[in-house]
């Protein structure tokens, strides 16, 4: 089943992510097909990050909730919220 993981970041984090960017994505990567995809949640003129989008593939929520925590980004504290829904794809590329 795939998720949406929506990850906010606490204000003013932006060094933190930067610092610790490498260690995600590498993290990331390891996950392999897991990761359907992800990037960057931007303000509104695109010139600030404020989070992270993830679908994930998974057999639950727990399962899902247990991957973002062992996340580089979880380990330092940039998220003040992740939230985490069920998705089902309606329309383009598949992703499943």
């Amino acid at each position: 089943m795939l998720f949406i993981a929506t990850c906010t970041d606490r204000p003013n984090s932006q060094a933190l992510r930067l610092e610790t960017r490498p260690k995600h994505l590498a993290y990331l990567k390891d996950m392999g097909a897991r990761v359907r995809a992800g990037g960057a949640l931007l303000t509104q003129d695109q010139k600030s990050v404020v989070g992270s989008l993830l679908i994930l593939q998974g057999e639950n929520e727990a399962e899902i909730l247990e991957l973002l925590a062992a996340d580089p980004y979880a380990h330092v504290g940039l998220f003040a919220s992740v939230e985490v829904r069920p998705w089902r794809q309606a329309v383009g590329i598949p992703l499943a």
